[in-house]
């Protein structure tokens, strides 16, 4: 048995609706299958959403003040107004204002730009900023990304005598800003269609609106953003990003080829993955570190050797923002392991003087993905007496609406179910999480804190070929609220198996269900190898890949987790070195058994584990999934008995045996004959002597000797007397078949060939067909 990670979740859809789906649409049954589980029933719904053209955007006039905003800048550009668009630092934030830069600078406008720095000025508007862009002579100034929230620096601007148009999709609150206009998807007069636009989509259709056209060179960007703001990806956003990676795959945008570039990734391969991972880290590392101003630069620029440098800047910030988020992640993991915050806390709540707020977040999610704990991680500035951080949530703890609980104590939060930021003063830390543990406590179940998986569809083996892949990957782009699949195998068996990778802890596999095969491979699930065992049925999620190599193309499955029910046999037959399977065992699930006290004797140091001596008329050890068969029973009915009682779901069949009997055989009729007779002509022999001449002599081992003395004694033929022989003169005539000795070899032979010689599948079946689930009466769990 192996159990899965995570709670896998997974619901069967409708074949009827699959099947419709399929024939009406011309989908491959994998994509019928997905979509329909994702909630897609009606055709036409379907084909819209897969099918999306320019009609798929909306007005920009539907936006609440833009016919407002629109006639203000354009009034700006006409009286020839210093206009300042002022930004954000984060990926959505610097493709927003490079997107209205652009669309201000095609209508020849007097334009700058500003981003706030996260270290200096915080989130969102900033007085400082503000009164210097008033310096400089600036006459309105336009948000994009943020705004929503700056009450008091944008009426500070108003005094200050500049106009004000706010850019923005982040929650509004009760109270918004006293700007000139507002654009926003959700506003709270507005009756706009589509409400989840990134800050980007805002600033988009802003663009739209003053051009009086579609500016389709800039949807690269906007998909860019859109992808790394982890908007919904449905109704518009979707569109954007689907036209906007395939004007990426085209581009001569110099930042886009440099970004390619610096990140070895091909352009004509882009997809939503390489934005998600290539390039908005990259982007978002400049304001994590320091100014975000640079990539704004790179997405403005029209020279490529600028714009390879300015690329090369981001990816410098980000291979120091890697090394700083792996520090403070070890920092945060030890906090949690030696139990400075608490022993197995509900949420976790670590802080620590001089940690980067601006990678706060990301070792935030870290935590949430290896302790699946609603996770806060702050900076402490002792100077200032505060502590500033960010904090990533679970299923079922509304982040926002706990922190919102603790207002008292929080003078500045906000952000959403399943993240948020905060500041407070460091005295209020410890006051905040005992606060926050027992609302978790009371709000979290256990089956709350299992991490679940959510899992699309079960797929067979005979339904992956290239085609179907291909066919999904069509149904893309891929990310929030339309994530990248998870596909089920379910019970296939492994006809191979290895470790991979320098440090050998990648898996690759062949997958079979008999006359079907699929290669998978597991990036650090090396362990598997380690776990699985041949015969048993596994179930695996992943994703469907096509592996490229040598020209030749060829399905792969792309593994993330397994677990099987069925009980496992690990065969460490003939290793004698114990730490080699040893260290691969969990002890304190397992329960190490011998049936002779000389195996207890020669393991108990080796292994330093309690070891039980199986033996008749002795109770039955208290039952552990897992035991370690360390050596052979007397007999089957013993070993039977144990498997009974125990039922485990892993068995580690070692079988040591210090004088095993197998190969060496039982001496044959002829052997005994002739020994007799050699006796009967010696009344009395000195077999101690003489055994290694006599054994010599006739080509025998000297244990074979010993046996066939021991087994004339039992039948009562000889005496021995300090190693010398005497034979019985009185003595009944005997089959050899009576002696207990004989029987006893016999057995040993036969349970030797049946555990310790037989093939592995030869094992397994034996054990097979004793693991019978059975309920052993109590008065019974007792050797007779």
């Amino acid at each position: 048995m192996i159990e899965s990670k995570k709670r896998w979740r997974m619901e069967k859809p409708d074949d009827q609706i699959v099947q419709h789906l399929q024939k009406e649409l011309n989908l491959s049954a994998v994509s019928a299958k997905l979509l329909a589980s994702r909630g897609f029933f009606d055709v036409d719904k379907t084909k819209a959403f897969l099918h999306m053209d320019e009609s798929s955007m909306h007005d920009p006039f539907l936006l609440h003040d833009m016919d407002k905003a629109v006639a203000r800048i354009k009034q700006a550009i006409a009286n020839e107004e210093m206009i300042l668009v002022y930004g954000d630092y984060d990926a959505d934030g610097v493709t927003s204002t490079s997107v209205m830069m652009s669309a201000l600078q095609q209508l020849d406008a007097n334009v700058t730009f500003a981003i706030p720095n996260r270290f200096i000025d915080g989130y969102g508007p900033s007085e400082r900023l503000f009164k210097a862009a008033f310096e400089d002579g600036v006459n309105l100034i336009i948000t994009v990304d943020n705004g929503i929230s700056g009450v008091n620096e944008i009426q500070m601007a108003k005094d200050l005598g500049m106009d004000v148009i706010v850019t923005d999709h982040h929650e509004a609150g009760e109270i918004l800003p006293p700007a000139d206009a507002i654009i926003h998807p959700r506003h709270p007069r507005g009756s706009y269609p589509f409400g989840e636009l990134a800050g980007v989509g805002v600033a988009f259709k802003v663009a739209h609106a003053l051009l009086g056209e579609i500016p389709k060179q800039l949807l690269e960007l906007v998909a860019i953003g859109t992808v790394a703001d982890l908007v919904s990806l449905h109704d518009e956003n979707r569109y954007f990003v689907q036209e906007g990676i395939k004007q990426l795959r085209k581009s001569n945008r110099p930042a886009i080829q440099a970004l390619c570039q610096i990140a070895g990734t091909e352009q004509n391969q882009i997809d939503e993955e390489t934005i998600g991972f290539l390039f908005g880290p990259r982007i978002n590392a400049l304001g994590r570190l320091s100014d975000a101003g640079p990539g704004v630069d790179l997405f403005l620029s029209t020279d490529s050797v600028e714009a390879m440098t300015l690329a090369k800047v981001l990816d410098s910030h980000n291979k120091e923002r890697q090394g700083i988020v792996s520090q403070m992640t070890e920092e945060a993991i030890a906090m949690v392991e030696s139990g400075e915050i608490g022993q197995d806390p509900h949420v976790i709540i670590v802080a620590k003087e001089g940690w980067n707020p601006g990678v706060v977040g990301i070792v935030a999610s870290r935590l949430v993905e290896k302790y699946y704990r609603p996770s806060i991680v702050l900076g402490l500035d002792s100077e200032k007496g505060i502590a500033k951080g960010s904090a990533r949530s679970i299923e079922g703890f509304h982040l926002y609406n706990e922190l919102a609980k603790n207002r008292d104590i929080l003078p500045h939060f906000g952000g959403h179910p399943m993240a948020a930021g905060i500041t407070l003063a460091i005295e209020d830390v410890a006051d905040l999480r005992n606060r926050m543990q027992e609302q978790a406590e009371a709000e979290l179940t256990e089956e709350d804190l299992q991490p679940i998986q959510q899992i699309d569809i079960s797929i067979s083996l005979e339904e992956i070929d290239l085609a179907s892949i291909e066919s999904l990957k069509k149904l893309g782009p891929f990310g929030m609220d339309f994530p990248k699949p998870m596909y089920c195998i379910e019970r296939v068996n492994i006809a191979s198996m290895r470790k991979i990778g320098a440090n050998q802890n990648h898996v690759k596999m062949e997958l079979s269900d008999g006359p079907q095969t699929l290669d998978a491979v597991g990036f650090s699930q090396g362990h598997l190898a380690d776990e699985l065992t041949p015969g048993v049925a596994v179930s695996f999620i992943g994703d469907l890949q096509v592996n490229e190599w040598n020209g030749r193309k060829k399905p792969q499955f792309m593994i993330t987790d397994a677990k099987t029910d069925d009980w496992q046999l690990y065969d460490i037959r003939g290793i004698r070195q114990v730490n080699r399977w040893n260290q691969l065992i969990k002890v304190d699930q397992t329960l190490y058994l011998a049936f002779d006290q000389k195996t207890v004797i020669h393991f108990e140091t080796l292994l330093n584990v309690d070891i039980v001596l199986i033996s008749k008329n002795q109770a039955f050890p208290t039952p552990k999934p897992y035991i370690v068969l360390l050596d052979i029973p007397q007999d089957e009915q013993m070993l039977e008995a144990v498997l009974t009682h125990i039922q485990p779901k892993r068995i580690y069949a070692h079988f040591f045996a210090s004088e095993p009997t197998y190969f060496e055989g039982m001496p044959s009729r002829d052997q005994f004959k002739w020994y007799y007779g050699f006796l009967t002509k010696r009344p009395s022999f000195d077999l101690q002597t003489n055994v290694n001449e006599l054994a010599k002599h006739k080509g025998w081992s000297s244990s074979t000797l010993f046996f066939m003395t021991e087994v004339f004694f039992d039948l009562g033929f000889v005496k021995i007397n300090n190693g010398r022989i005497d034979m019985q003169e009185d003595a009944v005539k005997r089959d050899l078949a009576e002696s207990t000795v004989y029987q006893s070899r016999e057995q040993q032979m036969q349970l030797e060939q049946k555990l310790l010689y037989a093939p592995y599948m030869e094992l397994r079946q034996w054990f097979d067909t004793r693991l019978v689930e059975q309920t052993v009466p109590e008065e019974e769990q007792q050797w007779i």
